[in-house]
């Protein structure tokens, strides 16, 4: 089995260091110094992606890109998503409004992907530099999809990228989504909860 994972989310979010964390290979990343208001965020930025691999048994492996978070480079995001087999969201918990950079990016990721939905994990970051810690808002908004599937309501975990053993959860998490998606695939699932 081998898979193509995308890591999607804003600027800052963790994409590059959750690859750089968990890949067995270095990590290829086209970061480049940033020059607008990025660079108020951090030095440098991803500009196409970064790509790494994850080997989960002999013969099994995950491949990994993270996308550019800046909306100004989302024409990698349709070519990126295209290739990947699910998603692993990130959202900053410190910008300002996190939750509704989760809707966007989820908007965003329906709107391109259609009707063949893919499964999807979210990742809540830099929790220990907001003044919230709770995750209670981003709960909230999954509680206002009318669905309960996983493809409406995406499993979420509050991860520090830097930490291994929470970019491992977050993949193992979404491996054992996208084996059960094969099996079962989640549009016959989604359509069945609403017969």
């Amino acid at each position: 089995m081998e898979w193509s994972i995308l890591f999607l989310g804003s600027v800052g979010s963790g994409k590059t260091q959750a690859i750089r964390t968990i890949s067995d290979i270095e990590v290829v990343d086209t970061e480049a110094v940033a020059t607008d208001e990025t660079a108020l965020l951090k030095h440098h930025t991803t500009v196409a992606m970064d790509m790494g691999v994850m080997r989960i048994g002999p013969s099994d492996k995950l491949r990994l890109y993270g996308a550019p978070g800046q909306d100004r480079f989302d024409f990698m995001w349709d070519i990126l998503l295209e290739q990947s087999k699910g998603i692993v969201l990130l959202v900053d918990h410190s910008r300002p409004d996190p939750v509704s950079d989760m809707r966007h990016y989820l908007t965003q990721i329906r709107r391109r992907v259609g009707p063949l939905r893919k499964p999807i994990v979210i990742g809540i970051t830099h929790v220990d530099e907001a003044i919230d810690t709770s995750l209670d808002d981003y709960l909230d908004e999954h509680a206002a999809a009318s669905c309960t599937c996983s493809m409406c309501r995406p499993p979420l975990f509050r991860v520090d990228t830097r930490e291994r053993r929470d970019v491992t959860a977050l993949l193992l998490t979404l491996t054992a989504m996208l084996e059960m998606n094969e099996r079962f695939p989640a549009r016959a699932l989604h359509s069945r909860l609403h017969a």
